[in-house]
């Protein structure tokens, strides 16, 4: 369902961002470059723009266009941290290690700020993020991260609050407690993710849309890709980031990674007055259920709101009802509240939702495995992989040591296998 277009995906985020109309060209003869990126989003363009910087000659092959997958209709979170928690990183590769981890994932928000504020990126920024707990029980889950934040990560700016005191920033019965990180934001991502791609191409670097990469070729002189049509692009190292669509370049790394497919729905102009009394304070919100759920208002006034999941390639029946069925479990209000857009996509996810980045023979690099919180990772593993690239291995190796195992039975099998897991986990996220 969601690779039969390389064209345009129908989502508000298109429909509000004039960029996209603007197509670039594709490849239409043999290149050669110091390094080839293929996939352009998050991960790959950060990656073009600082080897760019660093004087390498770039060039960065799409598929599709610019921002076409996940970087470019996602919830719009920035938030620091990783999707798989911060124990099981520390688990793997040591406390110092974990923790110059999550301190770059503050620099990332601050790096990706001041691009926006540098390259003069107008993607709707607005400060403040709320976790929040739909189970009693879990509100626990609150002040334990609380609590880890400030005597781990020595990280003290998370602040609680209660259920009397959560109506002045979520006013909603469904939620018991939250946590407001003022670090964390939200962002029109498409809008991003092109302003990016601006910069990238400021900094020398060629961009090439509906260029499909067939695959890659590794012999004594370099790397030979091999793209749709017979062309070539030479080069010495390249750069994969296509995540969720990496499967048809470099089957080994698609065997560890699942395709999941994640939906969204946008209601109708509602209002500032409606939006505030939601959202008070206009932060992006989640919930910490298991498979959960995630929401905030856009610039336009309307409510955005995030979640299901599928494992096995098909599309809720009529999403847009199935989005507006878990708008009102939050907001009843919204009954009647048309729904404007509902669109799906996939999501790279690990078995364990660890990272899975990494490098081989200084010549290929890539990563992957971003389960759906990849504003922020992006940006991390972009600075570990062009920091290795230039030779300083070091951070990106400290990766290496997580073990990320292949899907049983590929692709088709291993999402039957997840969703009865997450039929598991469903249940226990309402008892």
């Amino acid at each position: 369902m969601f690779r039969s277009s390389s064209q345009h995906t129908d989502t508000y985020y298109a429909a509000t961002s004039r960029e996209w109309q603007v197509p670039r060209a594709s490849l239409d003869e043999h290149l050669s470059a110091d390094v080839c990126v293929v996939g352009a989003g998050f991960f790959g363009l950060y990656c073009a723009l600082e080897l760019a910087r660093a004087g390498k000659k770039v060039v960065v092959l799409d598929a599709s266009r610019v921002g076409w997958g996940a970087s470019g209709r996602n919830g719009g979170q920035m938030i620091i941290g990783f999707p798989c928690g911060m124990q099981r990183l520390k688990n793997v590769m040591g406390y110092e290690r974990a923790k110059e981890m999550f301190d770059e994932s503050r620099r990332a928000v601050r790096r990706i700020r001041t691009l926006m504020r540098e390259e003069q990126i107008d993607c709707d920024l607005v400060e403040g993020h709320l976790e929040v707990a739909v189970l009693p029980r879990r509100v626990a889950d609150l002040t334990g991260w609380i609590e880890e934040c400030q005597k781990e990560w020595f990280y003290d700016k998370l602040q609680f609050v209660d259920k009397t005191e959560l109506p002045k920033y979520l006013n909603s019965a469904r939620y018991q407690a939250g946590i407001i990180d003022p670090e964390g934001a939200h962002i029109h991502p498409l809008k991003y993710v092109l302003g990016l791609a601006r910069a990238v191409e400021a900094a020398g670097v060629r961009i090439f849309e509906q260029t499909k990469v067939e695959g890659y070729d590794e012999g004594p002189n370099g790397i030979t890709v091999r793209v749709a049509g017979g062309l070539r692009v030479k080069c010495d190292q390249i750069v994969l980031g296509a995540n969720a669509y990496v499967d048809r370049v470099e089957p080994k790394l698609a065997s560890r990674m699942l395709p999941v497919g994640t939906f969204i729905g946008v209601t109708e102009v509602l209002g500032e007055s409606v939006c505030r009394s939601m959202i008070p304070k206009n932060h992006a919100v989640y919930d910490n259920q298991f498979i959960l759920e995630y929401f905030r208002t856009t610039a336009d006034h309307r409510l955005l709101f995030g979640g299901k999941c599928t494992y096995l390639g098909g599309t809720p029946t009529n999403l847009p009802e199935a989005m507006k069925t878990n708008i009102t479990r939050a907001f009843p209000q919204l009954k009647d509240a048309k729904m404007e857009y509902a669109w799906g996509g996939h999501i790279d996810i690990t078995m364990r939702r660890m990272p899975d980045w990494g490098r081989r023979n200084d010549r290929v690099f890539w990563a992957q495995g971003f389960c759906g919180h990849g504003v922020v990772p992006t940006r991390v593993a972009a600075t570990l992989v062009t920091e290795a690239m230039l030779g300083n291995t070091e951070r990106l190796d400290w990766f290496s040591g997580i073990v990320n195992p292949p899907f049983p039975g590929g692709e088709r099998l291993g999402g039957l296998m997840q969703a009865v897991g997450m039929s598991y986990y469903r249940v226990r996220d309402f008892v």
